[in-house]
């Protein structure tokens, strides 16, 4: 199912760690969807299939590897955590420009709601980041606008199982 939303506030869970690595960043992405070869591999084919039309703009200079970086950073921050990650977050494509979140434990990430929930968590995080301050955003941009910033053009969240949603960044 295709359709236009401008998703509620959201993505992951509170990622301080997320602050650091933005500030790497400078830009990259936008595209149209191609044949996604990473499902049936990474996550199920998506059950749904959702367009945010971001309101920021790419940042100039970011590429490929920003957005390894910031993949990177983030995993890493949730690693030092004293309990398990809930989830592995990675990038894949050529460019790194599809941004995949999947579950690491049974009974998470398995319905829609939840799944925007974690994106909202995500909102908050990047919230406080110190680049949607300066562009005096932070009440307005979402987790998707940062990830349109850093050239990301796709996000898929699955369970690992059988849910899997994607959202498509314009």
């Amino acid at each position: 199912m295709l359709r236009s939303c401008a998703m509620t506030r959201g993505f992951l869970a509170a990622m301080p760690g997320m602050l650091l690595v933005v500030l790497l960043v400078a830009s990259a992405g936008n595209g149209l969807r191609a044949e996604d070869r990473h499902a049936g591999y990474y996550y199920p084919e998506p059950m749904e299939v959702e367009i945010y039309e971001a309101r920021a703009q790419r940042l100039a200079g970011v590429g490929r590897s920003q957005r390894i970086g910031f993949v990177t950073g983030i995993t890493n921050e949730k690693l030092k955590s004293p309990y398990p990650p809930e989830a592995a977050i990675f990038a894949k494509g050529e460019q790194a420009e599809k941004l995949i979140i999947v579950a690491l434990q049974d009974e998470r990430i398995d319905t829609l709601f939840r799944a925007r929930a974690i994106f909202a968590n995500l909102t908050a995080s990047a919230r406080v980041l110190p680049i949607f301050k300066e562009f005096g955003v932070q009440d307005w941009f979402t987790f998707f606008d940062l990830a349109k910033m850093l050239g990301f053009e796709q996000i898929t969240i699955s369970n690992g199982r059988e849910f899997s949603h994607q959202v498509l960044i314009r």
